[in-house]
């Protein structure tokens, strides 16, 4: 008895540790330009009933830019916020390994909100790939996860 409850329990244990973890995407993410491969910011990521949202914490400017910019192309509730602070994940939704979303993503430099994936590939937890797109066009950034 005392042998087959020892099975059992070795059992349950190696299963559970078989068992794949999705990383957590919530936390602070460092964004880079996918064009110039440089830091722009740093989002926040969190859920809120079930979603995803992202909010700007930091942005990274050069000394002759503006520090706590205005989003100028902006439009609606947003037009001539500041950057710093404003939401731009907006309600994304998982399935299936990716976070998505219509309108999911907002980009402060042009103001145009885009659908949007991220995903964090298994062997590189501390990797997001966020994809905005239009129909079937898109860019895809690599995020930094800050610890």
């Amino acid at each position: 008895m005392k042998l087959l409850l020892t099975g059992i329990i070795t059992l349950i244990l190696f299963s559970s540790a078989m068992v794949p973890t999705t990383p957590a995407i919530t936390g602070k993410w460092k964004t880079i330009d996918d064009e110039t491969g440089k830091p722009k910011s740093i989002v926040q990521l969190y859920k809120k009933n079930g979603k995803l949202y992202g909010k700007i914490l930091k942005l990274f400017r050069g000394p002759n830019e503006e520090q706590n910019p205005l989003c100028k192309e902006c439009e609606g509730a947003k037009h001539n916020k500041p950057i710093i602070g404003m939401v731009i994940v907006n309600g994304l939704e998982y399935d299936d390994g990716e976070w998505e979303g219509d309108d999911g993503i907002l980009d402060p430099n042009n103001g145009k909100v885009y659908d949007c994936k991220m995903w964090i590939e298994d062997d590189e937890p501390n990797i997001l790939n966020v994809r905005g797109y239009i129909s079937f066009l898109y860019r895809t950034q690599t995020w930094h996860r800050v610890k």
